[in-house]
């Protein structure tokens, strides 16, 4: 073999991927997701709730949250972008829940402005964990979006799902939003202009 034939074959032999880095680069950054939400899911477990969280979108998740609120009296209870207001007063009232722990707050429009809006509200309020109301079909997308936003300033998530009779919503909405929220944690930006115009909870 000549040497210009010897230095092409050792120049095609450098440019073959090595599996061993694309491994890496592929499992780690889904090891690390893992050890995160791990980590998190003890630390949900132990954390005592500050607060009550609704996510809008369906009148039973007030009603469920409305009698929930009467038997954790002492807790504030926030409701982001819910039914309109008064349909909400009526419901809290009729449980015989005092206004005063009545937070309403109308600022999101989808599923992750549901957590962006209020993250830091509940952070100056000095609330470290909350009571995560929402129905069991969406539970999965906002578990995930909340616990990259509130996990990002340190908020801690114990879930509330509110029985209903669909079906888990497609994974790929997850997906979407999960990308969406880890956006918003790392630009400011959620995305909402310009992929749900109409909003989408």
């Amino acid at each position: 073999m000549t040497l210009r034939g010897s230095l092409q074959l050792s120049r095609q032999k450098s440019r073959k991927p090595q599996p061993a880095k694309l491994s890496v680069l592929i499992w780690l950054p889904m090891f690390l997701a893992l050890l995160w939400f791990g980590y998190r899911a003890i630390w949900n477990h132990f954390s005592q709730p500050q607060a009550i969280l609704v996510l809008g979108g369906a009148p039973e998740r007030e009603d469920f949250a409305a009698e929930f609120a009467r038997q954790h009296s002492d807790l504030p209870i926030w409701i982001s972008s819910g039914s309109n207001l008064e349909y909400t007063e009526d419901v809290f009232s009729q449980a015989g829940i005092d206004f005063n722990r009545l937070h309403v707050d109308r600022a999101a429009v989808d599923t992750v402005t549901n957590f962006t809006t209020l993250v830091d509200e509940l952070k100056t309020q000095k609330i470290s964990s909350v009571y995560l109301i929402t129905s069991d079909y969406h539970m999965r997308r906002a578990q995930t979006i909340g616990e990259i936003v509130f996990g990002s300033r340190g908020i801690y998530l114990k879930l509330i799902p509110v029985p209903s009779q669909k079906e888990p919503e497609p994974l790929q909405k997850t997906v979407r939003d999960g990308a969406r929220a880890i956006l918003w944690v790392t630009t400011g930006y959620t995305g909402s202009t310009l992929s749900h115009p109409h909003g989408n909870h």
